[in-house]
């Protein structure tokens, strides 16, 4: 064929990744060409490149797909992905703009596949010539595997038509309402190219005086037409007022899009807001006055709001000299370290050498050569040391972030906050975002803290700390309590706009309320009143052992994660330790301990606690627990892969390790083996067999030593009287059996709050497993935080539970309350637990004045 009619072009793969046809694409539009014919790619790497030389003229606002358009005027639409308009931009973050001339292989839009890949249907990415009238011939590749720069297909097309141009005699529709949710995006746009198939008129659309061929999907595109905008139709030729006709009907009804409807557009007379109206999910209060959360701190206190808006750093993202770049950062990276010294010099001066460990971490991840190698990378590209730093701070962050797991998340939030010191060094602002001199009774408000503002907080001014964001996992929590800062997340985001308001903040009701009465004010005067006395007596009485009215004894113990911790317990009244977590031996370092280091300090905290039972909990790592010396494979959802005691079997000589110095420890004291998260009975009889095969080998009687398991897994719940003939003891993680059981994400942020372990279906778990231990004579225990909470206490002694294993802190109040109670009153307040409707209506059930004097058996009065 003449070149004068024709014109041949190779496109090349935009990724590395699995060729595909248009057919293979779970979307209609593209599958059926519609939009365009081509070819695709199944992307393994997360850069987009040009497929040819040619001219940017179109980058979408969501920057999921762009148009080129070759010196022969041949127009290529790339889209990455099915359904990614719906992400809103969120995962790409495009490297070129309408205007550039690029050449084939460069960089267009770099996505983050993780992220991505989350959200959407699928990742396969379709390269289309939009003019499917011009295509004579299209030829695809036969390869399946391909590298950026591969041919992916070629095609021969004939020349353009001419282009439609508006002209005044043109026929115009009424103003028409666009209904589709996310606007007309490519799915609708070939819908409306083909609604006009069966027309010969030329029809264009307008909207706000901007006109396009409607037969072309890539202009229709361009228009950036949103749900809520008016659009005009115009048409000329001999079937214009039929063409109009079918076409603004079509886009009334919303162009056959799922989620499309004409009630939606007679409401939306501004642009769709999807957080226009409050979940319906989350629990909000009914008073105007309150603002509910998540308990991150525990807590009362009365002050005003100070909100925090810091100031977000501005950087240019281009510099001209590389080495003055890295100076720059080499210097910047320095200050930020010589603070962190100081933080941990001043927390460790405040006895607070625990918390003091979390900026120890900073540190390192302030010295990661990985993060460093990747700032160098863009600093030889051309980038300025503001961008390169925040680009790969960034980048690692949502990488920890997007691991699924609350701990790792945390994680991610330290690296955050790190990053952000540097920023702020490199654009001249101060580290510090929170003033030093506050006002006195201060409510700290912002959307989130991190660890080094919450550590610098001084809690003679700063009496609490409201979110919106977090959880109560993060260090920023953990360091709040360590301060006896009252702290709740995930509270309303209209706290934001309160600045300066009198709050009384309650953690344990869990909400903020707003201008407190007087009355309400004294009120909260006397309950701190009443707290504190509580807490006198209840320390007085510490040493006696917790026996209700009735008769019924039940061990109080401590939940304990160092050895030092196991004085702190004895001082406390605690009679026994319900929970060692003992991968404190193998966290925070870079190898595994020892079996001698092991061996000396379970001997240690055995020897501390004399006649006092130990229950040590073997290794539980995976899930929010990982090491980095012992790698796991990377999971979609490691709450449900590797985790507990399905580590300990995959990795036996890590576990075998452990159950030989607990063996050899085992004569200082009166220990008991525990393994954690077991699912079934097949992997009990596995671990039990390690724990014999290794006394056998040591040749140590292992009569005197107790072994039981955690019930975390609702399998393990409901076949309790299985696993209790193979055990001397069953104690209960409820957090675990809460998340679980509710698929909840304990820590998650805004669901938190419905995460809640007085649940009825995990109390009927905990009533089946209580059950089924006693049937075969064994003694069962709750060590998750159910154990220590007030509301709890009546029903788990209800329940037949015979221990408690709390906080340290906690035992004394723990203890004190089990003696104010009646067992056979707690019996059936258990059994009208179980019989509500959700953990709300069990709250409740415990608040009435009755329940009180019932519990008590009318010992104590409402």
């Amino acid at each position: 064929m003449n070149n004068n009619t024709s014109t041949m072009i190779q496109l090349l793969s935009p990724f590395n990744g699995v060729s595909c046809s248009l057919e293979q694409v779970p979307d209609a539009a593209f599958a059926q060409k519609l939009v365009g014919d081509g070819f695709a790619i199944d992307p393994t790497s997360n850069v987009l490149h040009a497929p040819c030389d040619a001219k940017i003229t179109q980058v979408h606002p969501s920057q999921h797909a762009v148009t080129l358009t070759t010196e022969a005027g041949v127009e290529i639409l790339l889209h990455i992905g099915v359904d990614t308009v719906k992400l809103k931009g969120e995962g790409f973050n495009a490297l070129v703009k309408v205007g550039d001339t690029v050449a084939a292989k460069t960089p267009l839009v770099e996505v983050d596949l993780d992220k991505v890949a989350c959200g959407v249907k699928s990742l396969r990415t379709v390269v289309l010539l939009t003019d499917r009238e011009r295509i004579v011939s299209l030829t695809p590749t036969t390869a399946k595997r391909l590298a950026v720069g591969d041919l992916l297909f070629s095609a021969e097309l004939a020349q353009a038509g001419a282009a439609v141009v508006k002209s005044s005699d043109m026929l115009q529709s009424a103003s028409i309402k666009v209904i589709n949710p996310t606007g007309i995006h490519a799915r609708p746009a070939a819908a409306i190219v083909g609604a006009l198939k069966p027309f010969t008129c030329d029809v264009m659309l307008e909207k706000a005086g901007e006109q396009v061929n409607a037969r072309s999907v890539v202009a229709l595109m361009g228009l950036d037409i949103a749900f809520g905008d008016q659009v005009v139709i115009l048409a000329k030729g001999p079937d214009q007022q039929a063409a109009i006709d079918a076409l603004s009907a079509a886009i009334a009804s919303g162009l056959g899009e799922e989620g499309a409807n004409e009630a939606a557009s007679d409401t939306a007379d501004k642009a769709f807001d999807p957080f226009a109206e409050p979940s319906l999910l989350l629990q909000t209060s009914q008073d105007p006055r309150q603002l509910v959360g998540v308990e991150a701190s525990p807590g009362q206190a009365k002050g005003r709001l100070y909100v925090i808006n810091a100031e977000v750093p501005k950087f240019d993202t281009f510099a001209s000299d590389p080495t003055a770049q890295q100076q720059k950062l080499d210097h910047a990276i320095k200050i930020a370290d010589a603070t962190l010294i100081e933080l941990v010099d001043e927390l460790r001066g405040k006895a607070m050498g625990q918390k003091a460990d979390i900026f120890v971490a900073h540190q390192e991840l302030l010295a990661d050569p990985d993060l460093y190698e990747k700032c160098l990378v863009e600093l030889q590209q051309g980038k300025s040391a503001p961008y390169a730093w925040d680009k790969s701070v960034c980048r690692q962050a949502d990488k920890l972030a997007a691991m699924g797991n609350q701990l790792l998340a945390g994680r991610a939030a330290d690296l955050v906050d790190v990053g952000n010191r540097v920023s702020r060094i490199l654009a001249g602002l101060p580290q510090d975002t929170i003033p030093e001199a506050l006002p006195e009774n201060t409510i700290i408000v912002a959307k989130d803290l991190a660890p080094s503002e919450t550590a610098k907080l001084n809690p003679a001014q700063v009496l609490g700390i409201c979110t919106t964001l977090g959880g109560a996992s993060s260090h920023s929590a953990i360091l709040a309590r360590a301060m006896g800062i009252a702290a709740m997340a995930g509270v309303e985001a209209k706290v934001m706009e309160l600045h300066g308001t009198q709050v009384l903040l309650d953690t344990a009701k869990g909400y903020l309320l707003l201008e407190p009465t007087d009355s309400e004010l004294a009120e909260l005067s006397h309950q701190q009143a009443a707290n504190e006395q509580l807490k006198a007596l209840a320390f007085a009485d510490k040493d006696n052992t917790a026996v209700t009215t009735d008769g019924v004894q039940v061990e109080v113990a401590g939940n304990i994660a160092k050895v030092a911790e196991a004085e702190k317990l004895v001082a406390m009244g605690g009679e026994a330790v319900g929970l060692l977590r003992s991968e404190f031996l193998y966290q925070e370092q870079t190898s595994a301990p020892s079996e001698a280091e092991q061996e000396q300090a379970y001997r240690q905290v055995l020897t501390t606690l004399g006649e006092r039972p130990l229950v040590v909990r073997t290794l539980d790592v995976g899930g929010d627990k990982p090491l980095s010396y012992l790698p796991l494979p990377k999971e979609d959802n490691p709450f449900l892969g590797e985790r507990g005691i399905r580590v300990g079997l995959d990795k036996p000589a890590v576990l075998r390790q452990q159950l030989r110095a607990l063996l050899k420890a085992a004569s200082a004291g009166r220990l008991r083996i525990m393994f954690p998260m077991v699912a079934s009975l097949f992997e009990l009889k596995l671990a039990k067999q390690v724990l014999q095969e290794e006394a056998e080998k040591l040749a140590i009687d292992t009569s005197g030593i107790e072994v039981g398991i955690m019930i975390e897994v609702p399998s393990a719940a409901v076949m309790a009287d299985l696993l209790a003939e193979h055990v001397d003891f069953f104690s209960i993680g409820t957090n675990d059996l809460t998340q679980y059981t509710l698929a909840i994400d304990r820590g998650h942020p805004k669901l938190a709050a419905i995460a809640d372990g007085l649940h009825p279906a995990v109390l009927r778990l905990i009533d089946i497993t209580a059950k089924a231990a006693h049937a075969k004579g064994k003694w069962v225990g709750v060590c998750g935080g159910l154990a220590g909470e007030k509301d709890a206490v009546p029903i788990l002694v209800g329940l037949g539970i015979d221990e408690l294993s709390v906080s340290v802190p906690s035992i004394p109040e723990v203890k004190h309350q089990v003696r104010s109670l009646n067992q056979q009153a707690c019996q059936k307040v258990a059994a009208d637990a179980m019989a509500c409707s959700d953990a709300k209506a069990v709250r409740e059930l415990m608040h009435a004045p009755n329940t009180l004097i019932a519990v008590t058996g009318g010992v104590a009065s409402a």
